[in-house]
């Protein structure tokens, strides 16, 4: 919303908030009943979340040429009744963006832009570096997901033609119960194809953590070994690209590949993961339908080393669309020790109607060795299977999900979803465990 336009300063106002009512039943599969008996975790529930975000950005040009800008804005968020993590009736406000920023061009073809302060940032696919705050238990909201800001980030951008390299500073806006301190740095180095491809690296550095890893008992017999800190120092590098639109044969292909290794000299460290996606579009057909293959693995920690080969997945985008393990497998299985292999299937009935079925088939890469490190960084939720498991075969997920465009502003989505629970659950629990479903409706304004 442009509220005020005159002798070179333009103000607008940004105003965002959405309501999300949540069904769910037999949660986690249950895994509760049998690994926290005493609990008293319901597995069946409902619940009602709402959050608002007011904002107000400026742009102010410059007698130079160059564009001084910055944001403003909050995050009032809360949950009505008991979430999926058995948290509920709370929520809070939190400082969003607050950032203050320049751009413009050194020269011909080269140009810069440099922002201090809170404010979102996504790097590459959002493989390591996508979201950069944390909401869900006290903050409530924990589907929403609405803040999306880091909690202090410095970036600088320089681009050249095709070519965009940004330096970065990182500090996430994580919950208070659970705030590891974490600290980051990096830089990312990306090619855009006119065409729409694009080719990208990344560096990654944590320079300070209280973060712990957890590392499978020797043999894998035991409970696994927590490591408080240990993130401290892990470095990753990462590759990602995507091809151009091709011509004759393979013209309505589109394949995408990412890979990266990561380490730590300090706790004898080294992992890596890895996805490949092929998809093609139907274009003569009613609905241009589209369908999307895909295999991302994330390596475990062998048992049978010393090494630990648990692969941090970072502050990743965790939705299905982009970096979950998943639907609802997503919410216990974090992309460390899984791969699983997906379908996606796409329909455009109109340009404001989306309609997507996704499959995902979900193992575990190691045996008797960490498969999931707390519910949402946090290590003392209801159904927690750290120690590992016995089969590889982990859960089949369907997710069926459609999307309205009501208006330039308001925006409706719903959907349904089931877990099939493996053998791995199965033998958790000592039996044939029930089948996790659930569903949910939300409507977003966005002014």
């Amino acid at each position: 919303m442009l509220v005020h336009d005159a002798n070179g300063l333009k103000v607008r106002g940004h105003l965002q908030f959405g309501l999300n009512a949540v069904s769910e039943d037999n949660l986690f599969w249950d895994l509760a009943a049998t690994t926290a008996p005493g609990s008293g975790f319901d597995p069946d529930t409902e619940w009602l979340e709402g959050y608002i975000k007011p904002g107000v950005s400026f742009e102010y040009q410059l007698s130079g040429g160059a564009v001084f800008y910055g944001k403003l804005s909050a995050v009032s968020s809360y949950t009505w009744g008991t979430d999926a993590f058995d948290t509920g009736d709370t929520g809070d406000t939190t400082l969003e963006e607050a950032y203050l920023a320049i751009r413009g061009d050194l020269a011909p073809g080269l140009s810069y832009d440099l922002s201090l302060g809170p404010r979102e940032l996504t790097i590459g696919t959002g493989m390591l570096i996508a979201n950069g705050a944390t909401s869900g238990f006290e903050r409530g909201a924990l589907k929403f997901g609405p803040r999306k800001a880091w909690e202090m980030a410095a970036i600088g951008k320089l681009s050249s033609g095709n070519v965009t390299t940004t330096a970065f500073y990182l500090d996430p806006n994580e919950l208070p119960s659970t705030d590891g301190r974490n600290e980051l740095a990096g830089v990312d180095i990306r090619f855009d194809a006119p065409q729409g491809g694009y080719l990208g690296a990344t560096y990654v550095n944590v320079l300070e953590s209280n973060s712990p890893y957890p590392q499978a008992a020797p043999g894998g017999v035991g409970a696994p070994i927590v490591t408080p800190g240990a993130r401290d120092g892990t470095s990753t590098i990462g590759l990602y690209a995507k091809s151009s639109p091709f011509e004759g044969a393979f013209e309505n292909w589109a394949f995408t590949g990412e890979l990266a290794y990561q380490w730590n000299d300090r706790i004898d460290q080294e992992a890596w993961a890895g996805r490949a996606t092929a998809g093609y579009t139907f274009t003569n057909l009613p609905w241009s339908p589209n369908i999307t293959f895909g295999y991302q693995t994330f390596t475990g920690d062998d048992p049978n080393t010393a090494k630990l080969e648990r692969f941090d997945p970072l502050y990743y985008q965790g939705s299905p669309s982009a970096w979950a393990t998943g639907s609802k497998s997503a919410s216990t299985f974090i992309n460390s020790n899984v791969n699983a292999l997906t379908v996606a299937i796409r329909l455009q009935p109109s340009q404001r109607d989306t309609l997507t079925l996704r499959y995902a088939h979900i193992r575990a890469n190691e045996l008797n060795s960490p498969v999931q490190f707390g519910q949402a960084t946090r290590v003392d939720v209801n159904g927690n299977v750290v120690s590992g498991v016995t089969d590889k075969h982990l859960s089949d997920d369907l997710f069926l999900e459609y999307s309205r465009i009501i208006n330039r502003n308001t925006f409706l989505t719903t959907g349904v979803s089931v877990s099939f629970p493996g053998a791995a659950i199965d033998n958790v629990t000592g039996r044939s465990a029930d089948p996790w479903t659930g569903g949910f409706i939300n409507v977003v304004f966005n002014y």
